[in-house]
């Protein structure tokens, strides 16, 4: 086009129409970051450019706009413009999400690399965690997060192999643990204890830090439907993470 902006009327945002359209706009602007095509720290097309782009109202383009700055995806200045953030990696503390998907919203490169994944006798402690008896058999990976090629998370998982079979199976360097119990046990409740710890050293080479780098630890219970499906152990350096929680207060 002319102005220099994406093609929109043909596209899967005008498509599907069952979606309000600033919902539309806000998928299109997201999909612009994750496809890199809106970079951090630059604009992002102007209100009155989208507004000519989706043929809406103004206020319609204001409030997609509105919403996502105030998730901190995006930086409005007044007088100047709308920019994409330079975003610390973060998670949300009372949800479960995809930690490949989290780093592509970031507009980043996601990687993964599985440093273990075996079956084993369940620890005095990991049995403990996932309500099993000591001895018993269960899954075990450790697996290193990677965003733009930086490791922002060891994720040293626990999965009981009742439910999770094909556990073993699957390639963790091209699908997350989180994606695959998702599909193959949907996963209900969650439980996290979150503390602050120094590494120790085989925590400093997986994640590339010093030993005096504080770092955040999350430990996490997950349930499928009553059934207490896996136990993870998350640990992020604190220079370049964040947990992030938000709460509806009932009246």
């Amino acid at each position: 086009m002319a102005d220099g902006l994406p093609h929109i009327h043909s596209s899967r945002y005008n498509n599907d129409m069952n979606k309000p359209i600033h919902l539309r706009i806000r998928q299109f602007i997201l999909e612009g970051i994750r496809e890199r095509r809106f970079l951090p720290g630059a604009k992002i097309p102007t209100e009155a450019e989208l507004v000519l782009q989706f043929g809406v109202s103004r206020m319609t383009v204001n409030k997609a706009v509105r919403d996502l700055a105030s998730e901190g995806v995006l930086i409005r200045f007044a007088g100047d413009g709308t920019y994409v953030a330079e975003r610390k990696a973060e998670s949300p503390l009372l949800d479960i999400n995809n930690i490949a998907e989290e780093i592509a919203c970031r507009g980043h490169r996601y990687r993964a690399s599985v440093e273990l994944l075996r079956a084993e006798p369940a620890q005095d402690e990991i049995a403990l965690w996932l309500g099993l008896v000591t001895g018993e058999t269960l899954f075990h990976s450790l697996i290193v997060h990677f965003e733009n090629d930086k490791a922002i998370q060891i994720e040293d998982r626990y999965v009981n192999p009742a439910f999770a079979p094909d556990y073993l199976q699957q390639d963790f360097s091209i699908e997350t643990p989180n994606a695959y119990l998702m599909k193959s046990c949907p996963l209900t409740d969650i439980e996290h204890t979150v503390e602050a710890i120094l590494p120790n050293a085989s925590e400093q080479a997986l994640l590339n830090i010093t030993a005096t780098e504080p770092c955040l630890r999350v430990l996490r219970r997950t349930w499928s439907h009553k059934h207490l499906v896996s136990f993870s152990r998350l640990l992020h350096p604190g220079s370049s993470y964040k947990l992030r929680s938000q709460t509806r207060v009932k009246k």
